[in-house]
């Protein structure tokens, strides 16, 4: 393979984009970040909700908890980014419809919608088995004092929870900083589609996706020491092993 390295590309113009194809990337990782982050907003707080929904002491709502969490979990993450995007506007009434696809920004609520959805549904799992491992007499020590259900969970047994399962959540904040990659296909300029645009502009496809993969280590070594941190700071001595910082992520 004759292949002609070039790594002064990055300060090259891009055709596609006003500034070089080092700004082009650099615009993507904003995309990134930008969907990464508010899809884990909304993750955290439905997954919160689901997996406190599936600990209580009422048939009904568990069930509804189990139903989303088989749902969303269940079906690949490419297939449900194509229903949002392609499907569920013609489900809409017409003026509805027509209104979501002539957003400015559709690509992107689309991607922040289906990947806040799809990782509600491993969160609150994880949620769920936070609460499930705190001890039974933390529930009755609570309603002992005169505690609602609802005091319960706020008070005792979500805050001792979240503490628990924080790095199983590193896992999934890692994750949807990944899986975000998947919104090229709907037309969302994040990282992955910048790299494979200046890879079809320059055909310098190792540079392109070399570059790539280095902002991606380095945007999650971001997270997993920031991860890392708020664990040691919130860790509760008998719960939360400090034999092997990080080991759990």
């Amino acid at each position: 393979m004759n292949y002609n390295w070039n790594w002064r590309i990055f300060w090259e113009v891009s055709p596609d984009a006003a500034g070089t194809y080092l700004d082009t990337l650099l615009s993507g990782l904003l995309w990134t970040i930008a969907t990464s982050m508010s899809a884990w907003i909304m993750a955290l707080l439905l997954g919160a909700i689901v997996g406190t929904l599936r600990t209580v002491p009422h048939r009904w709502l568990v069930a509804l908890a189990n139903a989303w969490i088989e749902l969303f979990r269940n079906i690949p993450l490419l297939v449900q980014m194509f229903l949002w995007y392609f499907v569920v506007p013609e489900l809409l009434p017409t003026a509805a419809g027509d209104w979501i696809k002539g957003l400015p920004n559709s690509a992107f609520i689309t991607a922040v919608l289906c990947l806040g959805f799809f990782t509600s549904s491993r969160i609150a799992v994880q949620v769920a088995a936070g609460i499930g491992s705190l001890p039974r007499g933390q529930r009755l020590a609570a309603q002992a004092l005169g505690l609602t259900t609802l005091q319960t969970y706020r008070h005792v047994l979500l805050p001792m929870a979240f503490r628990i399962i924080i790095p199983p959540l590193t896992s999934e904040f890692l994750n949807i900083i990944k899986n975000s990659a998947v919104a090229l296909t709907i037309g969302l300029m994040e990282l992955t589609a910048r790299a494979r645009s200046m890879q079809e502009f320059s055909f310098q496809v190792f540079e392109a996706f070399t570059a790539a993969t280095l902002i991606y280590v380095a945007l999650n070594v971001v997270v997993v020491l920031l991860m890392n941190r708020l664990e040691r700071n919130f860790a509760v001595p008998g719960y939360i092993s400090r034999s092997n910082p990080g080991g759990g992520h």
